[in-house]
């Protein structure tokens, strides 16, 4: 791979954990990101200002906003079949009731922080009442929307993110490869310790002599240093220095949100248990799902779109991969979620915030002694 593989960098040229030649399970899809998923496409919306002690609605700010539209702009209407999965709701990700009773949800998903949730969600419905009206004409509108907390780097009773924010990272959704770490609404996140935020990753899985593709994206900030694990080995420990600098305490506030896509044909119960195997993935990187953390994940399909429309005096025909052959996806979910939560870390900076306080960056140098 060269360096301007996507595998090994993001579109700016940040690193990636396969720049470090560390051995991982399954095949990626072309530039293992969600959006190797056809019709699946990523925005954000990053802001950056200020620094020093905290001003209440000036700053320092370190948030954004980060879109994942599922359909094309002009399919945003036409449902996927989803499920949705808490491993510990101690967060929230708006729209979970209609999934749950109907299997399925329309519209873009957003991610941002936790005080920021409501005005994403509200600004999807300016956004689709702008650039497809008729979708809301006589339909309610239910988007998902998704949070984690940024408070220790980020002015985040100050309500930064804006409508026009979320308009700009959803007019800014593209497929393709994406940008990971301290972007979107990943700006303010920490996990281990060490700086986080958005990450994602793809497998390919072969079936019946079709290949599909399964996309996960994760918004990190959760877990503890001591905990931290990279491909089973359990480097935490190794890893006291560098520490975070606390300006002002830092409260135990940290999630984790997991949005996983595809195009393999599955029924909303099999969304659901593609949702419920997250966890998994998420432990072998050193998350334990503890008390503060709010650990919500969404799985949806792109397939079936005629049948997801549920069109009314007929009958719907859908299909989908028998559960008995579903184990191959679940390998894809876990092995996703592992390197989208590692890709979060390693492509990232030192972070400085609000009253000074400091997160460093996973040590580039470290990974390249231990594992280059």
């Amino acid at each position: 791979m060269s360096r301007s593989d996507p595998h090994l960098r993001t579109p700016s040229g940040k690193p990636r954990l396969r720049s470090f030649n560390i051995a991982l399970d399954g095949t990626p899809g072309r530039f293992n990101a969600i959006t190797d998923v056809p019709g699946v496409a990523v925005g954000y919306t990053t802001l950056i200002a200020g620094g020093g002690p905290l001003q209440v609605g000036i700053g320092p700010v370190r948030t954004g906003v980060t879109a994942i539209l599922p359909r094309p702009v002009g399919e945003l209407a036409t449902p996927v079949f989803a499920g949705v999965f808490s491993q510990n709701g101690n967060g929230e990700l708006t729209g979970t009731h209609i999934i749950e009773e109907t299997g399925a949800f329309n519209l873009p998903v957003t991610i941002t922080n936790t005080h920021s949730c409501g005005l994403t969600r509200d600004g999807t419905l300016r956004w689709m009442s702008r650039v497809l009206p008729a979708a809301l004409d006589s339909a309610w509108g239910l988007p998902v929307a998704a949070e984690t907390y940024d408070g220790f780097l980020n002015d985040i009773n100050g309500h930064h993110v804006s409508f026009e924010h979320v308009a700009s990272a959803l007019d800014g959704a593209k497929d393709g490869a994406i940008e990971e770490g301290s972007v979107g609404g990943g700006t303010g996140m920490i996990s281990f310790g060490f700086k986080a935020g958005s990450g994602t990753a793809s497998r390919i899985v072969e079936w019946q002599d079709r290949s599909y593709t399964l996309g996960v994206f994760v918004q990190a900030n959760f877990g503890k240093r001591r905990n931290f694990t990279i491909r089973g080995r359990h480097v935490g420990p190794e890893l006291a220095e560098p520490a975070i600098r606390e300006g002002t305490p830092r409260a135990e506030k940290g999630s984790i949100i997991a949005v996983v896509a595809t195009d393999a044909p599955f029924l909303p119960h099999q969304m659901k248990r593609l949702a419920r195997r997250v966890p998994l993935g998420i432990a072998l990187t050193g998350g334990y799902g503890y008390h503060s953390s709010g650990d919500i994940f969404l799985a949806f399909s792109t397939a079936n779109p005629e049948v997801a429309l549920a069109a009314s005096g007929r009958v719907g025909r859908a299909e989908f991969i028998p559960d008995v052959d579903i184990d191959p996806f679940f390998d894809a979910v876990v092995q996703g979620v592992e390197e989208a939560i590692l890709n979060a870390l390693v492509a990232n900076e030192d972070m400085t915030g609000r009253d000074g306080n400091f997160v460093p960056a996973l040590p580039k140098a470290w990974l390249k002694d231990n594992f280059g």
